[in-house]
């Protein structure tokens, strides 16, 4: 009993410096000290250790010998490669969505695309909607598989770095945005080659605009 009560205080711990990166409340680079975090949950060192060791092993931080856990900077080639994937993952859930997207989805889709473009780049919930978008055709693709291979991708880099990219360049944000309208529009008609196709080039579209971000951003955010 006790060890499962220990192996569930690492999960929760787990996620909740998982979520924090993610939201970027803890920045690429920045010092991940383990007393600090141990004062702040009221936990020993032990399950923070642990929970930092399996965050290593996702690729989140690095721990470097003799020197404090840091939140990891991805390698530019390391988010191109990822999203060159990720675009043919998507591709193929946007299809299988498309036969299977009723209208009450199609208009959950576009409200959480409107809310998304209403949003001040930055403005709290700006990345939990876009995240949204792309979560709803996941879901309805009906494939657990394709779910996971995706959300394995997307929790490997920092989910607030997508955003704060388009609040650095509007042009970019209305070429999202008016990617999300083309997908919307195929998966209405029901046509699954077109969405999958807009989808496809949309998210290699993103993925060039942050390997250019972190290729600008690497030697500020390792050295900042």
């Amino acid at each position: 009993m006790e060890e499962r009560m220990a192996h569930l205080l690492v999960d929760e711990i787990t996620g909740h410096i998982r979520d924090r990166i993610m939201s970027g409340a803890l920045p690429m680079g920045r010092p991940i000290r383990p007393a600090e975090l141990s004062t702040e949950f009221g936990i020993s060192r032990t399950p923070i250790r642990e929970a930092l060791r399996r965050l290593q092993s996702d690729g989140l931080i690095e721990m470097p010998p003799n020197r404090a856990a840091c939140v990891r900077v991805p390698a530019p080639w390391e988010v191109r490669e990822a999203y060159e994937i990720r675009a043919q993952l998507e591709g193929l859930a946007t299809a299988r969505a498309a036969g299977r997207m009723r209208g009450t989805d199609l208009d959950q889709l576009r409200r959480v695309n409107h809310q998304a473009h209403d949003l001040t780049p930055g403005q709290a919930g700006s990345a939990w909607t876009d995240h949204a978008f792309h979560t709803l055709i996941l879901d309805s693709a009906s494939n657990g598989h394709l779910r996971r291979a995706v959300r394995d991708i997307d929790q490997s880099f920092p989910r607030n770095v997508p955003v704060q990219l388009l609040a650095e360049n509007p042009r970019q944000r209305d070429q999202a945005f008016g990617a999300h309208d083309r997908i919307i529009a195929a998966l209405a008609a029901g046509d699954g080659e077109t969405a999958a196709q807009e989808m496809r080039a949309h998210v290699i579209k993103v993925g060039e605009h942050l390997v250019h971000w972190y290729e600008r951003r690497s030697s500020t955010v390792f050295h900042g």
